[in-house]
């Protein structure tokens, strides 16, 4: 009798847990009113919150290193950092490849992903910009599979995944570096 009466109140509170969940997640994310609909629109909530986070902290590490109000050309320089650093997963580690190329205009980073390239950019919305990123990544024969796009106020979030073209010889830094150069153009002709 006492494993029914536990049983009852473990439902009980994964229930209200459940309703707690539903009511901090916009109605958009949940479709149907099942468990398994209600937890998979919470982590996709959770993975959009992240993303904004990141766009933010982004937001604050470029205002940090531009103190003036429009780019300057030294401000367009962009900076590499090569990351080949090993992480832990499960209960091996291995070695993530990629790199970065970051200024006061975007933050550029470059990941390797089995036979794909992750390609994170955060930057001011600029319009037209997305459609400036793809033709750069059509013309180094890279095939976009996978466009995410996150924005809070001017912010902008874009995540690619890519297929790595046969005729394609960059390196991620050459890569990261081809990517940044289509938003310099953009702000010098802006600063001009």
């Amino acid at each position: 009798m006492s494993h029914i009466a536990v049983e009852r109140n473990r439902r009980k509170q994964m229930n209200e847990h459940l309703k707690v969940l539903r009511s901090l997640t916009p109605s958009f994310y949940i479709k149907r009113g099942d468990q398994a609909s209600i937890i998979g629109g919470v982590i996709e909530f959770i993975k959009e919150l992240h993303q904004v986070l990141q766009a933010l902290e982004s937001q604050k590490r470029r205002k940090s290193l531009s103190p003036s109000p429009g780019p300057s050309p030294k401000a367009l320089q962009p900076a590499f950092q090569q990351n080949d650093s090993p992480t832990g997963m499960g209960g091996g580690s291995f070695k993530e490849l990629g790199a970065s190329c970051n200024s006061s205009v975007a933050d550029v980073e470059v990941k390797i992903s089995g036979s794909n390239v992750i390609l994170r950019v955060i930057s001011h919305r600029i319009p037209g910009q997305v459609a400036k990123i793809i033709a750069v990544l059509e013309a180094l024969s890279f095939e976009v599979l996978h466009l995410n796009i996150s924005s809070m106020e001017d912010t902008v979030l874009y995540h690619f995944v890519v297929k790595i073209g046969l005729e394609c010889e960059l390196s991620l830094e050459e890569l990261a570096m081809e990517v940044q150069q289509s938003f310099c153009t953009e702000a010098i002709i802006t600063a001009l």
